[in-house]
């Protein structure tokens, strides 16, 4: 059974306070690259930059890409994969620049210990920040999110399910208890 916990308003305003965040952090936009995980990290991502021009429209707004980390996951062989999507970098790269990194969800940390790989084979960045927009604890690697929606603690046994407009049809996010200890739907 599903249980929702943030709703479309909700995650709004979360985006908006993240975006504040980010820009309070770096001292406004410059040199700010926003990078999605695939594939609702993406999604974000452009909404965060989109919010951050809306904040400073006198600035040249940020700019967004995706950072598909599939390849550089150490559990390929243990779970299922999805198809790599395409990074897309935006010109002038990610050299000597702040990247935001951002995700949906925000779990063991494997996802952005890859993400960490991914960006160093792509340049050197002189920050790198991470947003994400539900921070759910049971962490397998020392990694914290700078800028965070809503700390959601849940159950391994639970599973946090993120709805996005532009593929799912609505904003949501709701937990859903339904899931085995190994993963599996019950």
């Amino acid at each position: 059974m599903a249980r929702a916990v943030l709703s479309q308003a909700d995650i709004s305003r979360a985006l908006t306070r993240i975006s504040h965040e980010i820009l309070e952090s770096n001292r406004g936009s410059s040199d700010l690259v926003i990078l999605g995980i695939p594939t609702r990290g993406v999604i974000l991502a452009r909404r965060i930059a989109e919010t951050i021009a809306r904040i400073e429209p006198d600035a040249a707004p940020p700019p967004a890409g995706a950072l598909d980390v599939t390849m550089y996951r150490d559990d390929l062989t243990r779970t299922r994969t999805r198809t790599p999507q395409p990074t897309e970098l935006p010109p002038g790269g990610i050299d000597g620049k702040t990247v935001v990194l951002v995700d949906d969800v925000l779990f063991s940390g494997r996802t952005i210990r890859a993400a960490f790989d991914a960006l160093n084979d792509l340049g050197r960045a002189r920050a790198v920040r991470l947003a994400v927009l539900i921070d759910r604890g049971h962490r397998e690697f020392p990694i914290r999110a700078d800028f965070v929606g809503k700390n959601l603690p849940s159950s391994t046994r639970e599973r946090i399910n993120v709805r996005l407009t532009e593929i799912d049809g609505d904003d949501a996010v709701a937990i859903d208890d339904s899931v085995t200890a190994e993963g599996g739907e019950a």
